[in-house]
This record gives C-alpha cells, sequence and structure tokens, in this order.
C-alpha cells in the first residue's frame, strides 16, 4: 500500500510545522553557545524528560525490538531492558553530579576533574571520536531505519528518504538548536505514543489475525511471548538475559543508557533549572521508555509472525527491496502497509518524526563537542559568541550529512546496535567510577579506551575471517573485552600519577561527591595542613531508590504485558507493586536534596 493524498496532506502539515519551530527560535538560539546547545539552562523536568523518550525513540527503535522478538521471542528485549539498570543509578547518583558540574558539555568534564596533558588530550580526542565517528555511526543506524521505512511505505529510494526528512531536520536544528529541538520532541513524542498504540490496535484486528485471542493462540507467537528465556538452557539464557543484567548495563557505552549519564542525557541534565528538575527529568525518561512504550511494537511483532513467518515472505511481497537491506527488522514497516488511509499517514508522520528527533539531538550534541571542546579549546580560544555559534551551526550540517551518508552503507538495525556495544565495551566501569575514587586519572580513561578498542577490533577481525564453527559469540567477545579493559584501567590507576592535588580539591569542592572512595585523598590534604571535610552524602539512601525504582519499572513493564496476556491477577498485582515502588521514590527524592545541602 503507498501513501494516499490525505496521508501525504498530514505528512507535509507536519513537517511545516517543524521548520515552523525551528524558525521561531533561530534568533534566541542564536545569541551564544549556552543558549544554542543548553536552551539557557532553564527547562523545566517534564519537557526534557520527554525530550529523553523522543530522542531514544528512534526510527530504529521498533524495527529493533521486531527483529529481537522475531529472532528470541520477547526476552530478546533483555538486550535494552538491562540498561534500565544504569538509568535508574543515573535518575539518583548521578544527575546531581552532572547538573552541579555546569560544564557546557560532558566532554568538557575532562578537565574539571583531570589535569595536565593528559586531560587536554583526552578531551579533545573524545571530542572528535564521540563527535564525529560515534556520533555519526548512530545517525547512521538511525538513517538506515528510515531508509527501510521509506522504501516500503513511502516508495521513495533511501537517498530520496534521506534527502527529504534529512533536510527538513537540518534545517530546524541548524535553525533553532536545543530549544526548538525541545519543542519539537515534545510534539514528536504524542505523535509517536498516539501512532503506535493506534496501529498496533488496527493491526491486531485485522481478518488476517483475528484479535488479541487469536494472534497470542497463533502457534507462530505462542513460542515467542515469555518474558524470560528458557531457563534449563545456557546456551540461550546466558546470552539474553544474563549477560545483559550481569555485564552489559555497566560494562557498555550506548546512547541512552550510558554507565553515569553523559551524551544527549547529560545535555538535557545541564539544561535543567536545577538539580531537582534535572532528577525528575531522568526519572521520567527512564519509566517512560522501559514501561510505557515497548508493547505495541511488541505486538505489530507478533502481528509481523502472521503474516510475514519469514523473510523471504517480505521480499515475496515487497519485490523492489534492496536485498542488502533485507532482515527481520524490515517486518516492522512492512505491517505498517497493512494500514488505511489516515492512519498510515499519521503513522507514518510518527516515523519521520521519531527519526528527526534523534537526528536533530545526535546533530546537535556532536555539534557541541566539535564546538566547545575542540575548536573553541584548541583551534581558537578567543572566538567570540557569534564565530563559536556560527561553527556550531557548520558543524550541525556536516555531522547530519556524514550520518546519512553511513545510513546508505548499514544493512541491519541488530548489526548497529551489536557494534555500538562492543566498541564501547569494558570502557562502562570508569564512567562510574571516576566520580568517587579520586585515584583515577586521564591515562586510566584513556588506556581504558585504547584496551577496548583494540580487543574488540582484534575479535571482530578475528570473527571476520574465522570459519562458522570456530567464531566467538558476541556475548563472549563483550566479555572478554570488559574484563581485559577493566584490568588494565584499575593497574594504570594504582600505578600512575593521580591528577594534581588543586585539580581534585577544585572537583570535591564543587562536585561534593561521596567521600567514600575520596578517603585517601581527604587524609593526604589534612597531612599537608590543608582541611578537607567530609561532604554529607546521600549515597545510601540513593542507592535504596534506584532499587525501588527499577523494581517499579519492571513492574509496570511486566504488568502490562500480564493484563495483555489476560493474567489479570498478576498484572494487578505487579501494579499495585510498581504504583508503592515509584511512589516511595518521588517522595523521597527531597531527602536526598536536603541530605546533599
Amino acid at each position: 500500500m503507498k501513501l494516499a493524498v490525505w496521508d501525504w496532506i498530514i505528512i507535509f502539515v507536519y513537517f511545516i510545522f517543524i521548520v515552523s519551530i525551528g524558525i521561531y527560535f533561530s534568533k534566541k538560539s542564536s545569541k551564544n553557545l549556552s543558549q544554542y546547545f543548553l536552551s539557557g539552562r532553564n527547562m523545566p523536568w517534564w519537557l526534557l524528560g520527554l525530550s529523553m523518550v523522543a530522542t531514544t525513540f528512534s526510527a530504529d527503535t521498533p524495527n529493533l525490538v521486531t527483529e529481537l522478538v522475531r529472532k528470541d521471542g520477547v526476552s530478546g528485549n533483555w538486550a535494552w531492558w538491562a540498561f534500565l539498570i544504569t538509568g535508574m543509578i543515573t535518575v539518583f547518583i548521578y544527575s546531581k553530579l552532572w547538573r552541579r558540574s555546569m560544564v557546557l558539555t560532558d566532554i568538557e568534564f575532562y578537565e574539571l576533574r583531570y589535569s595536565g596533558p593528559f586531560a587536554k588530550f583526552l578531551r579533545g580526542f573524545r571530542a572528535l571520536y564521540l563527535g564525529l565517528v560515534f556520533n555519526v555511526l548512530v545517525m547512521g543506524a538511525v538513517s538506515l531505519a528510515a531508509i527501510k521505512f521509506g522504501e516500503i511505505i513511502l516508495g521513495l529510494e533511501g537517498w530520496q528518504t534521506l534527502l527529504i526528512a534529512g533536510s527538513i531536520t537540518i534545517l530546524y536544528s541548524y535553525l533553532g538548536g536545543l530549544k526548538a529541538i525541545l519543542i519539537t520532541d515534545f510534539v514528536q513524542f504524542i505523535l509517536a505514543m498516539i501512532g503506535s498504540i493506534w496501529a498496533c490496535l488496527y493491526l491486531i484486528n485485522i481478518e488476517e489475525v483475528g484479535g488479541i485471542q487469536a494472534l497470542l493462540a497463533h502457534p507462530n507467537v505462542e513460542s515467542k511471548m515469555s518474558f524470560l528465556p528458557n531457563l534449563s538452557d545456557p546456551s540461550v539464557y546466558v546470552p539474553i538475559l544474563l549477560i545483559p543484567l550481569v555485564v552489559q548495563w555497566w560494562a557498555s557505552y550506548y546512547p541512552g543508557a550510558e554507565p553515569g549519564g553523559g551524551g544527549y542525557i547529560a545535555q538535557r541534565m545541564f539544561s535543567a533549572k536545577n538539580e531537582k528538575n534535572a532528577v525528575g527529568a531522568t526519572l521520567l525518561f527512564n519509566v517512560a521508555h522501559y514501561a510505557l512504550r515497548p508493547w505495541p511494537w511488541i505486538l505489530i511483532a507478533f502481528v509481523s509472525l502472521v503474516i510475514f513467518p519469514e523473510v523471504a515472505d517480505i521480499q515475496s511481497v515487497f519485490t523492489g527491496i534492496d536485498k542488502s537491506k533485507l532482515g527481520e527488522d524490515l517486518a516492522y514497516p512492512a505491517m505498517l502497509s497493512y494500514l488505511p488511509v489516515g492512519l498510515l499517514g499519521l503513522v507514518a508522520a510518527s516515523l519521520i518524526a521519531a527519526f528527526m528527533s534523534t537526528m536533530s539531538t545526535q546533530m546537535n550534541l556532536g555539534a557541541s563537542y566539535l564546538v566547545n571542546d575542540f575548536y573553541k579549546r584548541f583551534i581558537d580560544t578567543q572566538a567570540s559568541e557569534k564565530t563559536l555559534v556560527s561553527y556550531a551551526k557548520l558543524f550541525t550540517l556536516v555531522s547530519g550529512l556524514l550520518g546519512m551518508l553511513l545510513g546508505l552503507m548499514l544493512t541491519s538495525a541488530k548489526e548497529a546496535f551489536d557494534l555500538l556495544l562492543v566498541i564501547g565495551a569494558g570502557t562502562g566501569a570508569i564512567f562510574i567510577v571516576r566520580w568517587f575514587w579520586w585515584r583515577i586519572n586521564a591515562i586510566s580513561e584513556i588506556t581504558a579506551m585504547i584496551s577496548s578498542f583494540i580487543v574488540a577490533f582484534s575479535f571482530l577481525m578475528y570473527n571476520k575471517f574465522a570459519e562458522e564453527s570456530d567464531k566467538i559469540e558476541g556475548w563472549k567477545v563483550l566479555c572478554l573485552a570488559t574484563f581485559i579493559s577493566t584490568l588494565t584501567w584499575v593497574i594504570t590507576a594504582l600505578v600512575t600519577k593521580p591528577t594534581d592535588n588543586q585539580t581534585l580539591l577544585n572537583f570535591y569542592n564543587k562536585i561534593k561527591p561521596s567521600s567514600i572512595g575520596w578517603k585517601g585523598f581527604i587524609n593526604k590534604m589534612n597531612r599537608e595542613g590543608r582541611e578537607l571535610s567530609i561532604h554529607p552524602s546521600s549515597l545510601g539512601l540513593e542507592i535504596v531508590l534506584s532499587s525501588f525504582g527499577i523494581i517499579g519499572v519492571y513492574a509496570a513493564l511486566f504488568s502490562v504485558g500480564n493484563m495483555i496476556y489476560g493474567k489479570w491477577l498478576m498484572g494487578i498485582l505487579l501494579a499495585v507493586l510498581s504504583i508503592a515502588c515509584l511512589l516511595y521514590v518521588i517522595r523521597s527524592i527531597n531527602r536526598t536534596m536536603q541530605i546533599d545541602q
């Protein structure tokens, strides 16, 4: 089914609205870097939280969920559900710390925490690596999903889809900066939720499926419904459940779920009015992202197993699809072709919105690194705000174009997801610990990055040329890379010279971290006659609240699932547990603020 006139009208109206927002905020956002990248640090928690949710829902997200469900069932989603752990830890422990830092980017943090030439190198290198390489890889994965969606639903070639949607995204991001992105994210979130839920309800009730009961009773679906993998088979539950819950959540650096916070999540924290708004924003994000959104995608994946049991079935219907782009993840946009006129236009607009939301944030974030942490820091330290904003707009344009070009080369959403996980394997722990252990220095982080890359690249090359039977499974690569990298940077931290005293002193007094890992430094300062007191810390309570938050969100997620499956008693019990945990968490936030003051 191709889009009808009314579908195109809906999409066109949405485009006009988005561009208008960019134009409206263009003058204010161009005043200085703080306005362009942080909206003047005066944003409310609800807008920032929904912006995080909208950004994390990119055009490739439902494709990825569909691929996971079709291959490993609902339990395959633990690959990303496990990141809730680091998400909740960020809410209660790291959001306040990031907000206190008052840096413009999370990369600027390096010269707040470390000192000397290695800190300088680390800041410059990470600016180029995250701003160009890693950020472009993320945008490439998002662009790939837009290409697949465009080929099936819009009837356009990949380059045509990216030319239209990408140009509009670049335009409003270029003009309006973060403020325009936040406002459009709010609209995009509402549109995306309406689109996904409405599409789900419609597809479940098409004649070929016959309603929710018939869907869940279908033999292709029954074997995919379990929330947990087969716990009697280690070859199944170890990679699907155990590794994500035990290793992956803290070991890997993944966009939107960075250990210790970072990336666009940190950018939203910096933009908050105060610490409380930073905490509220990240809490809202984690609840909405993990508890509210997954089930419409999962149910559409179930429907695709009925309509297109095999990838070949998709190819037989959509004969014009590029064979290099053919995969399980294509089942989601294939199902959308069953939607009627009007609804198809709304859903198409919502997925285009998802693409735009993620792309605009990544372009803005990447530009902030390249301008603030590379150009301003190393090229022209005396540049005027006008000049810096001009370069910010230039880098927004360049990074967006590079991301879309990469999207034309990738083939699978899961392929991109796995690549991002492996590249960052082993670096996560240092991002968690560096706030609380004074011995960590810039050399430690450099060592973590280099060792992680070398190990991951070595395994990837080995698997590329090894016989199929000799290849090392992805989860084993993740564990080995994590172990080697973590051991390397810990040893480096212990045997190399710490950051200079004054930098550590300034950091400790400004951030006020828990003194658990700072006692050695405190004692050292006291011996030198520089009295350093132990700051009051709510770390213990924050760990408790993180635990309750994790339980509450998982309970909400599986409450919805049980109700959909018709298990009402279990669903209600889990709903009560979820409400109790989240109410306790919300009521306790002020206590952590009072302790830290």
